[in-house]
C-alpha cells in the first residue's frame, strides 16, 4: 500500500486563506521587502513566487535589487534602511551572498522584530529555550506537514539528515520542543540506514538527489523531503520517491510539499512582526 502523500500546495493555500481572514481586523497591508544580490536565475524565480504569494493575501511587498559586486557595508546599509521603515515588517535577504559577503554578518544586521526568517541570534535563542516566536520558515513548513498527518510527534524517534543550521538544526529543536527523541545524523554519521531505520519521522535535508532509498525507511514513516535537485530537466528530492512511497506511511511530493509550506510561513511570520 503507497503511502499518504502529505500534500504541501493545498495545506499552503488553507494557511493563505486564513491568513487573509486575519487581515481583514487590520486598518493597514503587513510589508514585506526582500533583498536580492546578483541576478541568480533559481532566487528571482523564488522571488517572483513570494511576490505572488504576498498579491494572493494582499499584503504589500517589494523587491531590491542589488550588484554582486557592491560591498559588505552597502548591503548592511540597505538591511538598516529597511529597518527604520514603518511599513515594513519583514526583511528577508535572499541567499546565497557572493563570497565576498558573510551571510551571517547580515543575517546579525536585520532586526530582531524584523527577522521574517527566524534567523538572527535572538529568534534562534528563543527556539532553543522553547520559546518560540518567529520560527525558520522551512522548519516551521515540516512541522505543519507532520501535524497535518494527523500523527502526534510526542513520543516519536525523529531523525534529521543534514544538519544545516537554516533547516536540519532548528527543525530537530522544533521537533525536541515538541517531545520527540531526535538524532542528528549527517556526512559523518557511521552506518547510516541502521539510524534512519529507526525513525518514525525521517527529515531528507541533504541536497543531493534521490539519496534517500526505500532500504533506509521505517515502515509506517513520516518522510519528509526537504531537497529540490534539478536532473534530467526534472525536479527530484533527497528522497527516491518512487520506491520509498511503498514503504512510508506519509511522504511529501517534489514538488509541492515542503516548498509551498515554505513560502506559507514566510507569510505568516510577516503577519506575526506586523501585529
Amino acid at each position: 500500500m503507497s503511502a499518504e502523500i502529505l500534500n504541501g500546495t493545498r495545506l499552503a493555500q488553507q494557511i493563505r486563506s486564513q491568513i487573509r481572514k486575519r487581515l481583514k481586523k487590520l486598518t493597514f497591508a503587513p510589508g514585506l521587502a526582500v533583498v536580492q544580490v546578483g541576478n541568480d536565475p533559481a532566487s528571482t524565480l523564488y522571488i517572483k513566487h513570494k511576490q505572488r504569494d504576498c498579491d494572493k493575501v494582499h499584503f504589500h511587498s517589494e523587491v531590491h535589487r542589488l550588484s554582486s559586486e557592491i560591498s559588505q557595508q552597502v548591503l548592511i546599509n540597505k538591511v538598516d534602511e529597511l529597518n527604520d521603515r514603518s511599513d515594513i515588517h519583514g526583511i528577508l535577504v535572499q541567499m546565497p551572498l557572493p563570497k565576498t559577503i558573510d551571510e551571517q554578518t547580515i543575517i546579525d544586521a536585520i532586526t530582531p522584530d524584523k527577522d521574517v526568517d527566524g534567523l538572527t541570534p535572538h529568534n534562534l535563542g528563543d527556539l532553543f529555550i522553547n520559546r518560540e516566536g518567529i520560527t525558520p520558515c522551512t522548519p516551521t513548513g515540516i512541522i505543519r506537514l507532520i501535524e497535518s498527518s494527523g500523527v502526534s510527534i510526542e513520543g516519536k524517534h525523529a531523525v534529521c539528515v543534514g544538519r544545516s543550521h537554516l533547516v536540519g538544526k532548528p527543525v530537530g529543536i522544533m521537533l525536541l520542543n515538541r517531545n520527540a527523541t531526535v538524532t542528528y545524523c549527517h556526512s559523518r554519521t557511521s552506518n547510516l540506514t541502521e539510524m534512519t531505520k529507526q525513525a518514525d519521522i525521517l527529515i531528507a535535508a541533504v541536497g543531493k538527489p534521490e539519496f534517500i532509498t526505500a532500504e533506509m525507511i521505517k515502515r509506517g514513516a513520516i518522510v519528509i523531503d526537504v531537497g529540490i535537485n534539478s536532473i534530467e530537466e526534472r525536479l527530484v528530492g533527497d528522497v527516491k520517491f518512487d520506491e520509498v512511497k511503498d514503504v512510508a506511511g506519509y511522504i511529501t511530493p517534489v514538488p509541492g510539499g515542503v516548498g509551498p509550506l515554505t513560502r506559507a510561513m514566510l507569510l505568516e511570520n510577516t503577519l506575526k512582526l506586523a501585529i
